[in-house]
């Protein structure tokens, strides 16, 4: 079976974590609007991108919700240069009920699922992890965890009633299509390390594909990026 995201081999194609699924198409919006150049996006799992990438995927840029998979891929020698942080992205706890969820909230009877970013592959779900043990909550709140792959699939079990809270990214509630879907509220950043995310151009880019990946890298680092990634509550 064929890898899906082979395609029009003229677009800009940037891998992107699910996490910064909502702002990264704000973002190729205005980088369209400024260039001209419509990038193609592909959401997924940082963990599984990478993955994909070491076995020779053709993405030209990959934003990752980590610095650790974008070093991975410099070690490699499979990027330009070394990764640079595009963002701090910020952990909260969603609930499809009325109230404002809390972390502890979630030991309660009518909490049955909660649903959690693989943390093998999604540095969201490495952090809820490391908040709930933290909290020493997580042996008491392991029977209840359902994992996705992703952050995409973590907020398709929230709205979709599969789980009844979820631990997601910021910028997903920030989207304007999300308002008004339950509650959310920030987790405390002191209880997970920093989610620093990093972009790098990787070496299958070439051509004027290389071109516009050089173009769109540096509007990330633009005041006009930076103002759309703090809209979507990214640092």
């Amino acid at each position: 079976m064929g890898l899906p995201f082979i395609g029009n081999a003229q677009k800009l194609r940037i891998a992107v974590a699910a996490n910064a699924q909502f702002v990264a198409g704000v973002l190729t919006k205005e980088f369209k609007q400024q260039t001209g150049i419509e990038p193609e996006l592909i959401v997924g799992s940082s963990g599984k991108f990478t993955a994909q990438i070491e076995q020779g995927a053709p993405f030209d840029v990959f934003m990752s919700a980590d610095m650790k998979y974008p070093e991975e891929l410099f070690a490699k020698q499979l990027t330009t240069a070394k990764p640079q942080i595009y963002a701090y992205g910020t952990l909260v706890l969603w609930s499809n009920a009325n109230v404002i969820p809390t972390i502890n909230s979630l030991t309660k009877a009518d909490i049955k699922k909660i649903a959690v970013a693989n943390p093998a592959l999604a540095p969201y779900g490495e952090a809820a992890i490391e908040a709930l043990k933290k909290l020493k909550l997580y042996d008491q709140l392991q029977p209840k965890l359902v994992f996705g792959e992703s952050i995409a699939q973590v907020n398709q079990f929230l709205l979709t009633d599969a789980a009844d809270a979820a631990f997601t990214a910021k910028s997903v509630v920030m989207d304007p299509a999300q308002q008004g879907k339950g509650r959310w509220t920030e987790v405390d950043n002191k209880l997970y390390k920093p989610i620093a995310q990093g972009v790098v151009i990787l070496k299958t880019s070439t051509g004027e594909n290389l071109k516009q990946a050089q173009k769109f890298y540096k509007f990330l680092f633009s005041t006009k990026a930076k103002q759309i990634f703090k809209a979507y509550g990214y640092r």
